[in-house]
């Protein structure tokens, strides 16, 4: 990404871009989905640094905007709930599967429930990566209510004694108060069997600010512990992420990084700073 590598040099004293000046990286820092705050915050105390100690000192700042919070996914009971929650078009049901395999690698036993069933092509989407992995996926009849599918599954989670129960639940757009409601009764039906663990958010990384804005009001409607980054490559800046942990403390726990199955990892924090720097 090498976001803030223009930075570091001006500070250092050693760019040879003769047109590089503080308003021209306060723009390409702004661009970048960082957020007006922390875009102004990260240049006065830039502007206070000594040149030999740029890189240091910027990633000392950039560490301390993280969140502080355990990047490790829950495993306090078993079955351990996982809800995955966020807007259609990030790559919700894809990441559901993508990290049912990561567990599976890890030798987890994970069981899948389909409880987006406003969208039948999402039910099918995960059944069809259910049979890929060989993952049992729990699903009800065409129109099932989304909370009675989340039931069901965690019923037989139970039952097969599952490490990872892992709900795909609808695709809410983060404006509709009424399906927002309907995602916290998912959470109260699951919870009258067992606790859910974790509530995952899957934020596009290319959305912006405006992944930023779906954070804020989905934990309003139900705690997020953590944060499953999409589309997190070459093209993305990813600033978001650095914006969503210091404005929200929510710690990014995975990252999807291209279409593929195995295109799924933990998010590593100080890698992530090494790529704005380098």
């Amino acid at each position: 990404m090498g976001l803030f590598s223009r930075l570091v040099s001006k500070v250092r004293g050693t760019s040879t871009a003769s047109t590089l000046d503080w308003v021209e990286i306060e723009t390409e820092l702004l661009a970048s989905d960082l957020g007006p705050n922390l875009v102004t915050e990260l240049l006065d105390a830039a502007k206070k640094m000594r040149g030999d100690d740029a890189e240091v000192s910027i990633k000392e700042i950039l560490r301390s905007k993280l969140s502080s919070q355990s990047r490790e996914l829950a495993l306090t009971q078993s079955p351990c709930v996982v809800l995955v929650v966020g807007v259609n078009g990030t790559g919700k049901t894809t990441s559901v599967a993508k990290l049912a395999k990561f567990l599976t690698s890890s030798q987890k036993k994970v069981l899948l429930g389909a409880a987006d069933t406003f969208r039948a092509a999402a039910v099918e989407q995960l059944q069809t990566w259910g049979d890929r992995l060989g993952i049992e996926t729990i699903s009800g009849k065409e129109s099932a209510e989304p909370a009675s599918v989340a039931f069901d599954s965690v019923q037989r989670a139970v039952a097969v004694q599952s490490d990872y129960l892992l709900i795909d639940t609808a695709g809410r757009l983060h404006n509709k108060n009424d399906l927002m409601a309907e995602l916290g009764k998912v959470k109260r039906v699951v919870e009258k069997v067992k606790p859910v663990s974790e509530v995952l958010l899957v934020i596009d990384a290319t959305t912006g600010q405006n992944g930023l804005s779906q954070a804020k009001i989905f934990s309003e409607a139900v705690v997020v512990t953590g944060i499953i980054l999409t589309k997190l490559d070459g093209s993305a800046r990813g600033g978001v992420a650095l914006a969503i942990e210091n404005a929200l403390d929510i710690p990014i726990k995975f990252i999807g990084t291209g279409e593929g199955s195995d295109d799924f990892a933990a998010f590593d924090a100080e890698s992530y700073l090494d790529g704005l720097l380098a």
